[in-house]
């Protein structure tokens, strides 16, 4: 069990905060700019391996200050090796899932926002459990270091064996989308801190467009979206082109109709200059029918937007079942006809369950044996 402590969660800390902190304890003002690199630059996962820190101020941050703001409960890692999913439990005993995908160009971590979700989309796991709490952004941001501090050792590792010097990245982690549970625009403080430590240019340093925020259309964040500094990406899920599907799917859409929404998506897109994503799960028998593909069409029409056709990643014990390949070629089709720019999302980690939130629920309905 990892109960909460009275530590001060050191990742939760904006750099501001966590100079005024050091200035507090009477540190030079430089000791900030030591301690952030070896936080989000060395990726230092203790404070006895930070060399140039004083003895007496190492010792001080171990007593009142914590690094362990999750931990890893089980693990899956696909058939092919390159995406591999972790069940982490948080200080108070909740649990989050975080998914790492490897491609031949890039290293992509899918993190989660929220412990739950509170928008209730039903062909989505997370949306069946509910809401239990907003993560703080040292939770959002400790995620992205997991798997940045297991790439380096990975490396470390083999070049060791190999007899050679370890190539290590300057990001171990290069890409970054905040896709897994919650909905990142209902926790946006949060969220906006976790992005904005990521991007600081004096630790990991992660360009702002290799980070893409997905939400199910909170209207009021994205148009708050627009009014920041740095360009990420923004990926909206639509997943129905008509309002009537669209709130059986996502129940919160009732609050955000489709007109309200696409008209923020397309001052989003005025405003930033940015191609917005439009992403669409495929479900067969759902939303699937050249109809639907067309109503996507005529709705899209003349927004600068790409389109991200994503076959269902089923749930346990849910009807709806992923569009066979066919239909998705004939939707995919009936886009470019229209001259919508369309792909359609490889399927990654079906074997291992890395559809949002499925691996948390199998851990909720079975109980601890099922840790591992």
């Amino acid at each position: 069990m990892h109960s909460l402590t009275d530590k001060i969660a050191l990742y939760d800390l904006s750099y501001d905060e966590m100079a005024a902190l050091l200035a507090s304890w009477g540190e030079p003002g430089f000791r900030v700019d030591q301690l952030w690199q070896w936080l989000y630059r060395s990726l230092a996962g203790d404070f006895e391996s930070m060399a140039n820190l004083p003895k007496s101020l190492r010792r001080r941050l171990a007593a009142e200050t914590d690094l362990a703001l999750l931990h890893p409960q089980s693990e899956q890692v696909s058939a092919s090796g390159q995406t591999r999913k972790v069940l982490f439990c948080l200080r108070d005993d909740n649990s989050i899932e975080s998914v790492r995908m490897d491609y031949h160009d890039r290293r992509t971590a899918c993190i989660s926002t929220q412990a739950g979700c509170g928008m209730g989309c039903t062909f989505c796991a997370t949306g069946q459990m509910g809401l239990t709490r907003n993560l703080s952004p040292g939770e959002i941001v400790a995620q992205v270091l997991y798997f940045a501090r297991e790439i380096r050792a990975n490396e470390v590792e083999q070049a060791t064996v190999l007899g050679i010097q370890a190539e290590i990245p300057e990001h171990p982690i290069s890409n970054v989308v905040l896709m897994g549970m919650g909905e990142p625009l209902a926790n946006y403080d949060a969220t906006w801190h976790a992005i904005e430590t990521l991007a600081d240019d004096r630790g990991y340093n992660l360009g702002a467009r290799r980070i893409t925020l997905s939400t199910v259309g909170l209207v009021p964040g994205i148009r708050r979206l627009a009014g920041e500094d740095l360009p990420i990406n923004l990926a909206v899920s639509l997943h129905a082109p008509d309002d009537g599907l669209r709130h059986e799917l996502i129940p919160v859409s009732r609050r955000y109709p489709l007109d309200e929404l696409m008209a923020a998506v397309r001052d989003y897109a005025d405003k930033t200059r940015r191609r917005v994503t439009i992403e669409y799960a495929l479900i067969d028998g759902v939303n699937d029918s050249l109809d639907r593909a067309r109503a996507l069409a005529a709705l899209l029409a003349g927004l600068l937007c790409h389109v991200n056709l994503i076959p269902l990643n089923p749930t346990p014990g849910s009807e709806m079942q992923p569009s066979p390949r066919e239909q998705v070629d004939a939707f995919r089709q009936e886009l470019q006809w229209a001259g919508i720019p369309v792909t359609v999302r490889m399927r990654r980690g079906i074997d291992i369950e890395a559809g949002c939130g499925q691996l948390r629920w199998r851990h909720m309905a079975a109980g601890p044996e099922l840790v591992s």
